[in-house]
């Protein structure tokens, strides 16, 4: 009676070195001393707070260099304003010029925008495709409905850049470079092209205007009544 219940006695005791207290993957059959399990034990619970530490530290690491890279792309963005030049200038300074489609409500807003901060900088040249003095010649051949069908600008080196590139060009040219920065970097910039893929291509509808088709073909007749059969001689080409 009395080993039985010395046997109870030390079955309810809690050893904390006891096997029971290591982890499962360290359990094993054979019998281990107080002094190995908790060594094992202490092992155990070293190497998780140091796979913890280096989990924190590698999500330091990269959130610092993409706030370094970010950083780095605004302050490359930001442009001084050039010395005072009048407007006769322009032609001979403009880095980057828009073209921009001026019976769009929408656009003309941002096109106004900039053309009062090209007013300080001078580095936009601004042509509006939807006159008749259009013409493709003077802009690497980009004819009405390639430059309908989304924005188009051309860098003083020839180099035509599309859709959010653009607007990142004409924003730096005005010293809003940050505004588009980010959009540098994946996959802030493939997002930034699908939103405005969308943008472009139901633009017309959305302002309340004809289809694209309807649109060339009222161009074409306005072509017509102007110039007559010689639409080249006010630069009308479809």
């Amino acid at each position: 009676m009395a080993m039985r219940a010395a046997v109870v006695s030390v079955g309810r005791q809690q050893n904390p070195n006891s096997i029971l207290f290591l982890p499962h993957y360290l359990r094993t059959r054979c019998s281990i001393s107080p002094p190995a399990a908790q060594l094992l034990h202490r092992s155990h619970r070293a190497s998780c707070n140091n796979n913890k530490s280096t989990g924190i530290l590698s999500l330091n690491s990269e959130a610092r260099r993409f706030k370094y890279r970010i950083t780095r792309a605004v302050n490359e963005a930001i442009a001084e304003p050039p010395a005072a030049a009048g407007e006769e200038d322009v032609e001979n300074i403009w880095k980057v010029k828009m073209l921009y489609d001026g019976e769009c409500p929408l656009c003309m807003r941002e096109v106004n925008m900039l053309r009062e901060r090209n007013h300080e900088y001078r580095t936009i040249k601004f042509v509006d495709i939807s006159s008749q003095a259009y013409n493709p010649e003077d802009n690497q051949g980009l004819e009405y409905t390639t430059v309908m069908g989304r924005i188009h600008a051309i860098l003083s080196d020839g180099t035509v850049v599309t859709d959010v590139e653009a607007f990142r060009k004409l924003y730096e040219a005005v010293g809003l470079g940050w505004v588009y920065a980010i959009t540098k970097y994946e996959p802030i910039s493939r997002m930034a092209n699908v939103v405005y893929a969308f943008w472009a291509k139901y633009r017309l509808q959305i302002t309340g205007r004809p289809s694209l088709e309807d649109v060339i073909k009222a161009r074409g007749n306005k072509a017509a009544e102007v110039c007559g059969d010689n639409k080249s001689s006010c630069n009308i080409r479809e």
